[in-house]
């Protein structure tokens, strides 16, 4: 195995940090595809060892060390990023959580697609759509014992049909993911070319790709572009902002959001999202599972479990019909919230017979040379 000097990182927290969603753990370390690579990696230390189960031969072949030193961007200097945060309490509880997290450098085309699957889903499910696309259209590598799949390009996506990226457990980010991958794959979405953008035009290209909004242009300009000042805001992070930047505002509108962020943050402001996201996740997670655990929650919890049996059993033809007419009422529920019960396949339904409603917000985007 080769060893390659990681000071300042965390492995494992950098690919649990919702990042990337292909690793899997094996071992000490984990297995995975750097592109068309596919390598095992375990830390100890400040060291890095990691063993090459080889690309093939159209691949250009650069150093190893080299391809894993510049995928988790050991080169980073992660001190002065991290002493340009805001000071508040916030912001250094996160910092000194997620101490040694970094943004990994990901491929362009791998990281666009992942994000547009990722819409509305949780890392779980987002991992499972990683494997599922992956098993289905990418190539099988071998490191040691471990199989697994490099991403499928663009060419390959945009050959299959709406219904194969269906059965990767897709739903309605089938269509998006198919029109994108055509115009990246002919050329008229030159992912590459746009590197030399500044942000705000780059911004403005990704959002005029099918199935991509500001959260996941923003995601694919930190992962993907290293544009550092990017902050993706999702769920966890429009919670965080609110309840710790805003706690007296009743109404903070995402424009607000955005603004404060951008300023607030400044110019390490990817870096700053990334670990208020993770911590926020992670502290959430656990507190969760300390609660579960506890004596009197799970007795409290088995018996409202019982009470709501008995309750469901008296009135499941009424809750049906509460389920498919009104669980999502107009006004109080946007047309991606799901609010009660739901299975997958219902979500997915349901998102197909609103798109057919509201064409101009699923439809194919105009963009500029695709006419």
């Amino acid at each position: 195995m080769i060893e390659i000097p990681a000071p300042s990182f965390d492995l494992a927290m950098s690919l649990d940090s919702g990042q990337v969603f292909h690793w899997q753990k094996t071992g000490k370390g984990f297995a995975g595809t750097i592109g068309d690579f596919a390598v095992y990696i375990e830390q100890n230390g400040n060291v890095l060892k990691v063993r090459d189960g080889g690309a093939p031969a159209r691949s250009p072949r650069r150093p190893l060390p080299e391809i894993v030193a510049r995928y988790f961007a050991l080169d980073h200097p992660l001190a002065e990023i991290c002493a340009s945060f805001p000071g508040d309490a916030v912001m250094n509880t996160s910092r000194k959580f997620c101490r040694g997290l970094r943004i990994i450098r990901q491929p362009k085309w791998e990281c666009l697609a992942t994000f547009i699957c990722s819409s509305m889903k949780q890392v779980a499910h987002i991992r499972q759509i990683s494997l599922a696309l992956r098993r289905r259209f990418g190539d099988q590598r071998r490191v040691g014992d471990q199989v697994v799949y490099t991403f499928p390009r663009a060419q390959r996506i945009a050959r299959a049909s709406e219904d194969d990226l269906r059965k990767c457990a897709l739903g309605y980010r089938a269509r998006n993911l198919l029109m994108t991958a055509r115009l990246v794959s002919s050329g008229k979405a030159n992912l590459e070319a746009w590197s030399a953008l500044p942000d705000a035009d780059l911004r403005e290209k990704l959002c005029a790709l099918p199935g991509v909004g500001a959260k996941i242009a923003n995601c694919v300009m930190l992962f993907a572009y290293e544009r550092l000042r990017a902050f993706p805001i999702d769920v966890w992070i429009e919670r965080t902002l609110k309840q710790q930047y805003f706690p007296r505002k009743k109404k903070v509108t995402t424009l607000q959001l955005r603004e404060f962020s951008e300023t607030y943050f400044g110019e390490h402001g990817g870096y700053a999202q990334q670990y208020l996201f993770h911590h926020a996740r992670t502290a959430l997670r656990k507190s969760a599972a300390a609660r579960d655990s506890s004596p009197a929650h799970r007795s409290a919890r088995n018996d409202k479990g019982r009470d709501t049996r008995v309750a469901s059993r008296k009135s499941r033809n009424s809750k049906r019909f509460l389920d498919s007419e009104s669980a999502c009422s107009p006004g109080h529920c946007g047309p991606f919230e799901v609010r009660g019960p739901r299975n997958e396949k219902r979500r997915d339904a349901r998102m197909a017979s609103w798109s057919q409603e509201q064409p101009e917000t699923l439809e194919r985007k105009s963009f500029p040379g695709s006419e």
